[in-house]
């Protein structure tokens, strides 16, 4: 299995755009920590770019994970999400062996 990054959809640097996040001076940070009903738990919130970032860029916006955070999301999909009970951030990890019904804790 190959070792790929994560990627990030149009529709999320769209949202990212619409919030001004790089107007800001900010990219949106994903961050995978232990904790959570499974096992770890995703935080994603808008942040700074660090040195050890590896960032992904599109429509003039930016994706940001920490090296440690990386191996958790290998081929991992950020997207945007707008549903009737709200809008949000969502990741399809494939290294997830299950997750949570709130789709923000995860096992492996």
């Amino acid at each position: 299995m190959l070792n790929l990054p994560p990627k990030v959809t149009d529709r999320a640097f769209e949202r990212l755009a619409e919030i001004g996040a790089q107007a800001q001076g900010k990219a949106l940070r994903v961050a995978v920590e232990g904790g959570g009903c499974s096992g770890f738990q995703y935080e994603i919130d808008l942040d700074a770019v660090k040195d050890d970032d590896l960032v992904l860029r599109g429509n003039g916006e930016s994706v940001v994970i920490d090296s440690v955070s990386l191996p958790f999301l290998t081929s991992a999909v950020i997207d945007f999400s707008e549903e009737l009970i709200g809008a949000r951030f969502v990741i399809d990890n494939p290294n997830a062996s299950s997750s949570c019904g709130c789709g923000v804790s995860f096992s492996m």
